[in-house]
């Protein structure tokens, strides 16, 4: 179960960030595995791990930063695969937002990106962050830029037939990981927890391609583990493969309206 500290509960209301109606309580209950708080912003905090730095979304410093300003631009595997080698002027709809940061990316190069996230906790954080960015940005306009080419909706992307059509759907399905809880990084043992809240599998990913499949104009680009195999069976029509994820792209021919 996920609870709110009041501190975390004040902070969303002066910053109006949407909160799931969720108990607010100091001191978690024996039932409650993960808690909202506030840490330098709106964060989730593992409670089994209560030495393991809470989650919040940065766009603006740390690991994020340094992939924005060395991390191989236009020519990294996530830009190519989306087509930002080619042209930067294409809208992207990332279905499956999640923290934020490869849609980021594909903000910082140059694409227009909308982030669909269906879970109202993730939601919020990245209303956060995005909140945070712009106030830490100040008169650095390429930040700026970036942030204003970057809208987030809260909704199963499932419900979604965008007009108009997202030149590129990108889609980053999240499973359990096969590696021991020890082994895998803090953040992402914080969200497996809170996703496993909504009960997501393969079934619902693969609902997932083949509703982007019939949504995007160009190209679906399905972020994968290098090692596993295509989303629902279904062969891309190439992929780029990296040290340990893969993309496999998925293109399409629109007939002429």
């Amino acid at each position: 179960m996920l609870s709110i500290h009041p501190e975390a509960h004040a902070y969303a209301e002066v910053h109006t960030l949407a909160l799931p109606d969720l108990p607010v309580r100091s001191q978690p209950w024996a039932e409650d595995s993960l808690q909202l708080v506030r840490d330098e912003g709106l964060a989730v905090r593992l409670l089994s791990q209560p030495k393991m730095k809470p989650l919040r979304i940065d766009f603006v410093s740390g690991k994020l930063d340094h992939r924005r300003r060395f991390g191989g631009g236009r020519q990294q595997d996530l830009a190519r695969a989306c087509g930002l080698h080619e042209t930067t002027n294409l809208t992207i709809l990332d279905a499956t937002a999640g923290l934020g940061r490869d849609a980021f990316v594909l903000a910082s190069l140059g694409a227009s990106v909308l982030l669909v996230e269906r879970h109202p906790v993730l939601q919020a954080l990245l209303q956060d962050g995005l909140q945070r960015a712009a106030e830490a940005a100040g008169e650095d306009d390429a930040i700026s830029q970036i942030l204003q080419r970057m809208q987030i909706r809260q909704v199963d992307a499932l419900t979604l037939q965008p007009e108009p059509a997202p030149d590129v759907i990108y889609l980053d399905p999240m499973f359990p990981p096969r590696e021991k809880s020890a082994s895998v990084k803090a953040d992402m043992q914080i969200m497996h927890a809170l996703m496993a809240e909504q009960q997501s599998g393969p079934d619902q990913a693969a609902g997932l391609l083949d509703w982007a499949l019939n949504q995007a104009r160009h190209r679906v680009v399905v972020k994968r583990p290098r090692t596993a195999p295509p989303l629902a069976g279904q062969s891309p029509s190439h992929r780029l493969t990296g040290k340990s994820n893969r993309f496999d792209v998925y293109t399409l021919k629109r007939l002429p309206v």
